[in-house]
């Protein structure tokens, strides 16, 4: 249950609901520059200090699934941190910041203190901390001025692609039309055969930011496929929050092998 509890907690780290929700539907998208659709995404970037939320998660892979409701804070830039619970008792706490991945679990008494390899892991991408917050954000994964893009309408949204894709992976961003936070990202490791795959079902306006409110991630890993859904309960910006994580005493240290 360890991996399952962390693989809720990496992916857990999203928000919210009870707000007005937006979707587009069967609207005319005008044809603009990949330039202009970049330039309006990253004006939309969250600009907030810190993020409360509570999560329920629905995990699933090809042996297992699980419901998880999880406690998220975030400190932009400097911290992510989860409680996780499981028929209303604490079963386990991540504390994620640009340096160091920990996390501790309750049922088999067991931690584990290190890097983002973990997160890696996880996800099938090599992650740093600011790329997993641009996920939970709605924002691309990988800096979009980095580079040159091409773009296209497709369905209801614009999709933006790197003229030139990296060595190892293609990057693909589907990016709403109305208020310019992803609909979907995709990122595919060609030579390892994974791929990642973030969808933003809903979106929720809460103090005039567009926030993610239901979003599914998708992770394919030689052939092995794990689906995480999120649906955001509640949704509070800037509050003073505080980070405790403590790893108790006499639980045994685990590796990324032994997940």
């Amino acid at each position: 249950m360890s991996k399952q509890i962390f693989y809720y907690g990496i992916a857990v780290l999203v928000l919210f609901s009870s707000c007005k929700t937006t979707k587009t539907t069967g609207s005319v998208i005008k044809s603009i520059s990949s330039k202009k659709i970049i330039k309006a995404h990253q004006k939309v970037d969250f600009s907030k200090n810190t993020i409360q939320a509570k999560i329920k998660t629905y995990y699933k892979d090809a042996k297992n699934s699980q419901s998880l409701t999880i406690k998220l804070r975030i400190k932009k830039d400097e911290v992510i941190w989860m409680s996780g619970t499981f028929l209303g008792f604490p079963v386990a706490k991540v504390k994620i910041t640009p340096t160091s991945v920990q996390y501790y679990e309750k049922i088999t008494k067991t931690y584990f203190d290190g890097d983002f390899s973990l997160i890696s892991d996880a996800l099938g991408s090599d992650l740093d901390f600011q790329q997993l917050q641009n996920i939970l954000l709605g924002q691309a994964v990988f800096d979009l001025n980095d580079g040159r893009f091409k773009s296209q309408i497709d369905q209801e949204s614009y999709l933006v692609i790197p003229k030139k894709q990296a060595d190892l992976f293609d990057n693909f961003y589907w990016i709403n039309p109305k208020h310019y936070k992803l609909n979907k990202q995709e990122i595919q490791n060609r030579e390892d055969n994974q791929k990642l795959s973030i969808i933003y079902t809903k979106y929720q306006k809460v103090s005039g930011v567009f926030f993610p409110k239901e979003m599914s991630i998708n992770t394919t890993q030689s052939n092995q496929k794990t689906q995480i859904e999120m649906e955001f309960r509640s949704l509070v910006f800037n509050k003073k929050l505080t980070f405790p994580f403590s790893i108790p005493y006499g639980y045994k240290e685990i590796t990324i092998s032994d997940l």
